[in-house]
């Protein structure tokens, strides 16, 4: 019997059409769905899939081990696609494969289509970006701390309000106060001491009281502004103005002190301080362009530098303008007129104790 031209030409398309599947780079197999026997696969498919040895059977369960029958009867007796992954063995090589199940149905009858696509790329893809994700989230916890960290570092050097003036615009403005509270202490013959002594001895010993002084500024609310060398200087009534500024100097002196003589009957070393207290106008700027510090300039800084040169070993002298604003919480002893160079003659006072009671860590 001969073939029509009609015939010849649907077989020449059927041969055609199963190159283009036998080509493909996914996996295809058409299956029966009342069996479940592979009618067609691809080159891919069997690549990914072959026959066990020996098995005569061509189910798409013997084929795809973990492949759910009975989920897939559900979904196209539904109408709906079923989707689920799985595993191949590729010489040392998993690939994963993304599996669709459809039903392409006719007049007369209706079978599975069964698509098995690679995924490896996009499991990369995946993976590299949740890489990228942990290493940036890494990056981001890591500069938050370093962050931190210089934040710390800056207020150290500079008080919190002037710090977040040239975090928000960048820069800061120079400050006039006209009443605040300024405290310097220097230490009695530190110099000879490390001469004569272990230097790095007592530098850590310095280090140590230095760090005792700041918990006791914080602690009454004053603001450490520098050290230098073994000088320490203190400040309250700025940034943030308090009508308070004095007494708090002055419950930071008292401390300090009290501080120094619990700590040389303990130690071997004795530490001796000088202590002087000035209330008047400053100015407070931050210096410098790439090395930041926050500094305190004007008579009142002067003055309290001066009386501290004035005053006595282990002993608190206080100018009138600081005495008038806490006599009547403090005891304090007149010393008398002193010529102070460059503010002439001034009436000077030693601050004693605070009639509040015994002072309290």
């Amino acid at each position: 019997m001969t073939l029509s031209e009609t015939e010849l030409e649907s077989q020449r398309r059927v041969h055609m059409y199963q190159k283009v599947a036998q080509s493909l780079s996914v996996g295809v197999a058409v299956v029966e769905t009342d069996s479940w026997e592979i009618d067609f696969e691809n080159a891919k498919f069997f690549k990914w899939f072959p026959p066990a040895a020996g098995d005569d059977s061509n189910s798409i369960a013997t084929r795809i081990e973990d492949f759910p029958v009975e989920r897939a009867a559900k979904r196209i007796e539904a109408g709906r696609p079923l989707m689920f992954e799985t595993e191949v063995k590729d010489s040392a090589r998993t690939i994963p494969l993304s599996v669709s199940v459809t039903a392409v149905t006719d007049e007369d009858s209706t079978v599975a289509l069964v698509e098995c696509t690679d995924v490896s790329k996009e499991r990369e893809a995946t993976y590299m970006l949740e890489s990228y994700s942990k290493l940036a989230e890494r990056n981001a916890k890591e500069l938050e701390a370093e962050k931190e960290r210089v934040e710390r570092l800056l207020l150290n050097v500079m008080p919190r309000a002037v710090f977040e003036e040239l975090k928000d615009l960048g820069t800061t403005t120079p400050q006039r106060f006209e009443s605040v509270t300024v405290l310097m202490l220097d230490f009695v013959g530190f110099t000879d001491m490390t001469i004569s002594q272990d230097p790095s001895t007592l530098l850590s010993e310095l280090n140590d009281i230095f760090s005792a002084f700041d918990q006791i500024t914080d602690t009454f609310g004053a603001e450490r502004i520098k050290t230098i060398g073994d000088a320490y200087m203190a400040v309250s009534g700025i940034p943030e103005q308090t009508p308070d500024h004095a007494h708090n100097v002055a419950k930071v002196a008292l401390r300090m002190r009290r501080y120094l003589e619990r700590r040389n009957a303990a130690h071997p070393q004795q530490w001796t301080a000088r202590i002087g207290i000035h209330t008047g106008p400053v100015i407070g700027s931050l210096v410098g362009i790439t090395k930041y510090v926050y500094d305190l300039f004007g008579p009142g800084v002067n003055l309290a530098s001066r009386l501290e040169s004035l005053s006595e070993p282990m002993h608190i002298t206080i100018s009138r303008e600081t005495y008038d604003l806490i006599k009547d919480d403090f005891d304090c002893s007149e010393r008398g007129d002193f010529e102070v160079k460059g503010f002439g003659t001034r009436d000077l006072f030693y601050l004693d104790s605070e009639r509040a009671g015994t002072i309290r860590f």
